[in-house]
């Protein structure tokens, strides 16, 4: 299956001044598409930093995602770390400065056009009806830290990350798991590529213990599942979902 890395950018999200929103919200979606999401990572706005971070990234994994330091301020460097990890030149993209223009009826700034400095040789994918394209430097998908933006841009491209989704089961279960965890391992004993978390609920009145339960082979969950709740007592089960 294939594989993806998220390196999040940007010292507001390591001083806590703002928070990080988009690793759950990426998280979230290459999982149901299948894409496995092995690591995420958030670093501060060093250009050295953030170029040996994507190299790194580009060689380990199939898909690379970055987020933030895409604007027009002195500490949007992502651009120049992704063209500096690569060996290539910034250049101005022509067409991103005549959409830009397009859309406010002004001609763009200094600023502005700093934005459209992009990697030379990079893919650029129209992102709908926004004037930033998605920019693709070899296996690196650039998308800027506001969250809105970021998801309107993945949305107009997550048909190209496709692998086998994961199919999902939760059993709430009205036991301490301390009282079930023998259940669990035995059942991961019985099938080892079984994806099980266990997590108890403090504040819940109807059950004391979340059971998840995934695999990409639909067969392979069921058989788990109905292993599972042989091991359990009729009662103990509050829901399945």
């Amino acid at each position: 299956m294939p594989t993806a890395a998220l390196l999040v950018i940007g010292n507001e999200i390591l001083s806590g001044k703002v928070v990080d929103t988009n690793s759950p919200f990426l998280a979230t979606e290459l999982r149901s598409l299948g894409v496995d999401l092995e690591r995420i990572l958030t670093i501060p706005d060093e250009i050295d930093l953030i170029a040996r971070e994507v190299r790194a990234m580009s060689e380990t994994y199939d898909y690379v995602f970055t987020s933030g330091g895409i604007g027009p301020t002195h500490d949007d460097l992502t651009m120049d770390a992704i063209a500096k990890a690569f060996d290539r030149d910034l250049e101005l993209n022509q067409s991103m400065v005549e959409r830009m223009e397009r859309q406010q009826g002004t001609p763009a700034n200094e600023s502005q056009r700093k934005m459209a400095m992009i990697p030379s040789g990079c893919q650029v994918i129209d992102a709908g009806d926004l004037w930033f394209p998605v920019v693709i430097v070899e296996n690196v998908h650039i998308f800027p830290g506001i969250p809105k933006l970021l998801q309107k841009k993945f949305q107009s491209i997550r048909d190209r990350f496709r692998g086998v989704p994961f199919q999902l089961l939760r059993i709430y279960v009205k036991r301490r798991e301390s009282d079930i965890a023998d259940h669990l391992n035995d059942l991961l004993v019985e099938f080892p590529e079984l994806m099980l978390g266990s997590y108890p609920k403090i504040e819940e009145r109807d059950f004391r213990v979340l059971l998840t339960l995934e695999s990409r082979d639909a067969d392979y969950l069921s058989r788990a599942q109905q292993s599972l709740l042989a091991r359990l007592d009729d009662d103990a089960i509050f829901k399945i979902e």
